[in-house]
């Protein structure tokens, strides 16, 4: 019993201090680090590998979590379930701003559009439901990348693509962002994904408070922000809206 239980608290550590490191780290520096043979830390780590909690940056690379191991314990929203619940508020945020309305998760390592209202009188536009949108560049991704640390991980270590000479792709840029989206609680993306397009999000919170999804619109530039490239605030209102409105639908704040 007591091998068994050491087994357990090595572990624990070795997710401890993989969760702790913003680089993945290699067999040696966690042996040395939680004091065992390299032998007894690689069968540690590979079971740790089989049960999908930690994962190699290639075959025989270092060892960093997955980003699953952040949301242990959240009860994951089903994209259709998601869907359900935002259809109605989020044709309304499309009605009512004029622009095209979309809510998205973080699935499979991505943000992934659940919902898409398209924008009325415009004949151009692609189905985007099922489709992903970039977490570092877009308004949508970048609420995800701000409130779920399953969607800050997943970026750790990986390339920040630039879709235009807005797209931000220095990490300490990225983070004084992200810091600014969770004071403000929104998000904007002005040309950051596609030039002469703008966006505003908001989080979706479910009954314990985590933000599951987001909600928002996106449009061109001139509709969307001011002369100084500036959100409109009636927007910025709008989409809010929208968020605590669907994030009731998921049981959040129907008590307060």
């Amino acid at each position: 019993m007591s091998a068994t239980v050491q087994s357990v608290e090595r572990a624990a550590a070795m997710l401890r201090l993989l969760a702790d490191e913003n680089e993945p780290v290699g067999l040696a520096q966690i042996a040395s680090a939680l004091g065992l043979a390299k032998g007894t830390a690689h069968g540690l780590l590979r079971t740790l590998q089989d049960v999908g909690f930690i994962e190699q940056t290639y075959p025989t690379g270092p060892y960093r979590v997955t980003p699953e191991i952040f949301r242990l314990g959240w009860a994951r929203l089903d994209p259709n379930e998601l869907r359900s619940k935002a259809l109605n508020w989020t044709d309304a945020l499309a009605a009512r701003t004029g622009e095209s309305a979309r809510v998205a998760s973080f699935l499979g390592g991505q943000a992934v559009v659940a919902h898409h209202v398209f924008r009325a009188g415009r004949s151009d536009q692609v189905l985007l439901t099922g489709t992903a949108v970039p977490l570092h560049a877009s308004a949508l991704g970048k609420v995800l990348l701000a409130f779920d640390p399953g969607a800050a991980r997943s970026i750790v270590g990986q390339q920040l693509p630039s879709y235009t000479f807005r797209t931000i792709t220095d990490r300490v840029a990225l983070q004084r962002d992200l810091a600014t989206i969770r004071d403000q609680g929104w998000a904007t993306s002005v040309e950051e994904s596609a030039a002469g397009v703008a966006a505003i999000a908001a989080p979706i919170r479910d009954g314990g408070g985590y933000v599951v999804a987001t909600v928002g619109i996106e449009g061109d530039l001139d509709q969307v922000c001011d002369e100084r490239s500036r959100p409109r605030p009636g927007l910025i209102s709008q989409v809010i809206r929208a968020g605590r409105s669907i994030s009731r639908e998921l049981g959040h704040g129907r008590d307060s």
